[in-house]
């Protein structure tokens, strides 16, 4: 299971739980693993934060919880009156930030005094026996070469079997690389397309935009220029289940280890019955 830990991108999403509360419910119900993909712990929240959050969530799934970081969107991030770093800033605050949740995680009292925080006399007593891995989201050069130097795994949404390969090469077999890509069930193809133009238009958005756009106003307004015919062509929409397997191949083609889809829309138990009763068995046939 896949939890994401953004704000919703336009008031048509409507709900923007806080992550951590979901992950702790999920744990009392449910016992898939459960990956953040992702969360940022470089501004909004403090690193030392995040490791204590990310600590009690593998205590409460047993195990079972990946913490997928990354650098994060300024529609987040500035929220408390902060600047919005450059990428290479961005980049180098989750270094520092993931070296600090490490030190955390190994139980002891850490002093930290870094370029961008300070950790004085702190101690995570609520811990797993096994630290959590750190999956690192990673599109470009720079933050793929980030995630090769600390990650314990690689996240992307896109089908990019070059970067599959040279993770493999590089960071072995036993990292793994996680992929992530959105859907929308519904009764027709039609209303799939409606409902995803509707609430998730930004998926469309090229760019550095998401990064940058730091309100949901801001978001409405760039999503003007997605059309619907852009969704339909992007996003499989509607029922037909030969499709949504299909969806699967470009992913598993370019090698990912795990792949998580998430539906657009209000139709989740009509999402969660169609994978479960065609979906997954297309594909595991």
């Amino acid at each position: 299971m896949d939890l994401r830990s953004f704000p919703s991108l336009n008031d048509e999403q409507g709900q923007s739980p806080f992550v951590w509360g979901v992950i702790g419910a999920l744990s009392q119900v449910c016992s898939l693993p459960v990956t953040t993909a992702v969360t940022a712990p470089t501004v909004r929240l403090h690193p030392a934060i995040v490791a204590q959050a990310a600590a009690t969530a593998a205590v409460q799934l047993h195990g079972r919880f990946t913490l997928g970081v990354g650098t994060g969107e300024a529609l987040n991030e500035h929220i408390l009156g902060d600047q919005w770093p450059s990428e290479d800033v961005r980049l180098d605050m989750l270094e520092e930030a993931v070296q600090v949740m490490r030190e955390l995680w190994g139980g002891e009292f850490t002093y930290h005094h870094g370029r961008h925080y300070t950790v004085e006399n702190a101690r995570i007593y609520t811990r797993p026996e096994q630290p959590p891995k750190v999956y690192v989201s990673a599109f470009g050069e720079k933050s793929f070469d980030l995630a090769l130097r600390i990650g314990d795994g690689f996240i992307s949404t896109n089908p990019d079997a070059e970067h599959v390969k040279e993770w493999k090469a590089k960071a072995g077999p036993e990292k793994a690389t996680q992929a992530g890509f959105k859907v929308c069930v519904a009764d027709t193809e039609d209303e799939g397309v409606q409902i995803a133009h509707r609430t998730w238009p930004n998926s469309g958005l090229p760019g550095e935009l998401s990064q940058v756009l730091p309100s949901p106003k801001h978001f409405e307004q760039a999503s003007q220029l997605v059309t619907e015919d852009m969704i339909r062509e992007s996003t499989v929409c509607g029922r037909d289940a030969d499709r949504h397997a299909e969806a699967f191949k470009p992913y598993v083609d370019a090698g990912f280890d795990e792949i998580f889809v998430a539906n657009m829309g209000p139709n989740y138990r009509a999402f969660f019955d169609l994978y479960r009763g065609e979906v997954l068995p297309r594909l595991r046939g």
